[in-house]
């Protein structure tokens, strides 16, 4: 399926989100003379990171050759692009992400939807793993495969887990089988649930082989949400609450123990330090509110967003020591890393000043602030997430096999991280998104939202 840009140009862009699934002979693009971060689990030497002039075939959705330029031939007929000077990773995922359900809802704008599949891809996000499921969402996800709307892979989980919707243990198992019978690929648990639930909704996963994540449970606690599995822990929830790290400064010494248990049971965390920031009170209020990438969110969202910031409180917001709060955050992030803990990318977009896809920009630099490398944050949203969904599809990789979702940036991301937030153009299952298409995409939404205010 290819993209006309002369669409773009003459702002109908609503037609790109129903085109045609791709022709049967696939298009065969090739990146030349471009330099590689393959991102291979095995590449830890600095002298591996980086595949010098490369060639990368891509036919269909999948790269099928990836070597020197010296060394493979052009296919016949091939669309070239030049990649001299430039840098090609995999593309990023959003591992804790939101997509607005199909129908129209809250009196959202009818284009909401398409506007947050394409913000994900102009932040070079192919990959979401979607934390709360809605009606007609796994057609949403179905769409998107088969080429009928044009978005980032999803892999989501299904409705929440909560004390409302979980009312006894022989419930909260049917419920589990319901939502491996519908397709999700995950649960989603909330707060709210008893222990007894819990154990209920773990131990039926477990038979079912359906991952459970998200939330931990204050009646729960973080050591027997891991415990139990859970294949991540989100926002970091619950170490807190166990540390007493809301009041008192933390050292290392106090969070070991948990530190090595989450290693232990090989649960991995999606920290979302920028989001909860901002939850907790510990944000920098006036910098929020500057953040050009809010002309992309319709005014509703920004006038809630704006709201919570007024109220000043919630379940998470710690006011007066949300600073401690969040340096102990950070100290939690930066052992839990060190500890060979598996960190995975994620904002929790759309949600308060954190727009889909752009608000990698806004995380990564918490990620560097709590000594994390430019490579294994690359890692975070590349290789083990495909690692995470190795059971799905292949990709993650620069390799023959992978799925091709590319970013192709201007400058070396092991140098400079923020090279990533404006590619060269971005591929999502071998469909190419120039730098052109993706600015035209921008530009009409954000035309979209000033239409919307008159």
């Amino acid at each position: 399926m290819l993209i006309s840009r002369t669409v773009v140009k003459a702002g109908m862009l609503g037609l790109l989100f129903a085109l045609p699934a791709l022709a049967a002979t696939p298009q065969i693009t090739v990146f030349d003379q471009v330099d590689v971060l393959p991102m291979h689990a095995t590449a830890v030497s600095p002298e591996q990171r980086i595949q010098r002039n490369q060639r990368v075939v891509v036919k269909g959705d999948r790269i099928v050759a990836v070597g020197p330029a010296t060394d493979i031939a052009m296919p016949q007929g091939a669309r070239r692009i030049d990649g001299k000077g430039r840098f090609l990773l995999p593309g990023l995922a959003e591992m804790h992400g939101h997509v607005p359900p199909l129908v129209d809802f809250s009196g959202m704008p009818k284009r909401y939807l398409d506007d947050v599949l394409s913000l994900y891809l102009a932040g070079g996000v192919t990959t979401v793993r979607g934390m709360l499921g809605h009606d007609q969402q796994l057609r949403l996800k179905d769409d998107i495969a088969s080429g009928k709307r044009l978005g980032p892979t999803l892999y989501l989980a299904g409705p929440s887990f909560n004390q409302h919707t979980v009312t006894s243990a022989e419930q909260a198992r049917e419920r589990v089988q319901q939502h491996k019978a519908e397709g999700w690929d995950l649960l989603k648990i909330h707060p709210g649930l008893s222990l007894e639930h819990y154990q209920a909704i773990a131990g039926e996963a477990k038979k079912q082989n359906i991952d459970f994540a998200g939330h931990v449970p204050e009646a729960v606690g973080i050591e027997q949400a891991i415990v139990l599995g859970s294949r991540t822990i989100d926002h970091l929830d619950g170490y807190m609450a166990a540390l007493g790290g809301f009041e008192k400064a933390l050292t290392t010494e106090d969070m070991a123990p948990l530190v090595a248990l989450t290693k232990q049971h090989n649960v991995a965390v999606v920290p979302t330090e920028a989001l909860w920031q901002t939850i907790i009170g510990a944000a920098d209020i006036t910098r929020l509110q500057t953040y050009d990438e809010l002309k992309y969110m319709p005014a509703q969202v920004i006038a809630g967003w704006q709201r919570y910031l007024q109220q000043g409180a919630g379940p998470y917001y710690t006011g007066d020591t949300a600073q401690l709060h969040a340096e102990n955050r950070r100290l939690l992030l930066q052992e839990l890393h060190r500890a060979g803990v598996t960190v995975l990318l994620g904002t929790d977009a759309p949600q308060l000043f954190s727009v889909p896809g752009l608000s990698l920009r806004r995380e990564i630099p918490k990620m560097v602030a709590a000594g994390m490398s430019p490579y294994d944050i690359l890692r975070s949203g590349t290789v083990l997430v495909g690692q995470y969904f190795a059971d799905k599809d292949q990709f993650g990789q620069v390799r023959a096999g992978q799925r091709a979702d590319l970013l192709l940036v201007d400058g070396n991301p092991l140098k400079d991280l923020s090279v990533l937030n404006q590619p060269a153009g971005v591929m999502v299952r071998g469909q190419w998104l120039s730098r052109e298409i993706l600015d035209g995409m921008l530009a009409e939404i954000a035309q979209a939202r000033l239409a919307e205010n008159k």
